[in-house]
């Protein structure tokens, strides 16, 4: 289970490996992706806050990367964050995750990204609820449920 001084520590020395990855052109990301899709995964942009619907979603399942598929997070480690996108605890497996240090926009913070197809995902922060304490804050787009 990640805790913060996990997330900084790879966010500065790097990330596990992923099972797999997945590689494409940018021609075809935008082929696979609507276009907030791809300028929020593709270009890490940030959706509008409580523009999603999924943020009120609260019911059992998986979420994944929308660019790759990969399972990211358990419906269970979900939580109403009240931050207006989609918030988790925790993701499914430690190396699904990728932690990037993200000085943009005048701020410290850390980057999530999908490991296996570098989707820009969100940010995680250090104010969640127990167990781990994080907040993985995640762009509704970015995701897709799984079942």
């Amino acid at each position: 289970m990640h805790n913060w001084n996990d997330v900084i520590s790879r966010a500065t020395h790097g990330n596990p490996a992923p099972d797999r990855k997945v590689i494409k052109t940018e021609e075809e990301w935008r082929a696979q992706l609507d276009a907030e899709q791809y300028r929020v995964t593709r270009q890490a942009g940030t959706e509008r806050p409580h523009s999603s619907p999924m943020c009120s979603l609260f019911e059992p399942g998986i979420y994944g990367c929308v660019c790759c598929g990969t399972p990211l997070f358990d419906g269970n480690n979900k939580y109403e964050s009240h931050s207006g996108w989609p918030s988790f605890t925790q993701p499914i497996k430690d190396n699904v995750i990728a932690y990037h240090n993200d000085s943009s926009h005048g701020m410290s913070r850390i980057e999530n990204s999908c490991n296996v197809c570098g989707a820009h995902l969100g940010h995680v922060f250090p104010d969640g609820p127990e167990p781990t304490g994080l907040r993985f804050c995640m762009n509704a787009v970015a995701l897709k449920k799984l079942d």
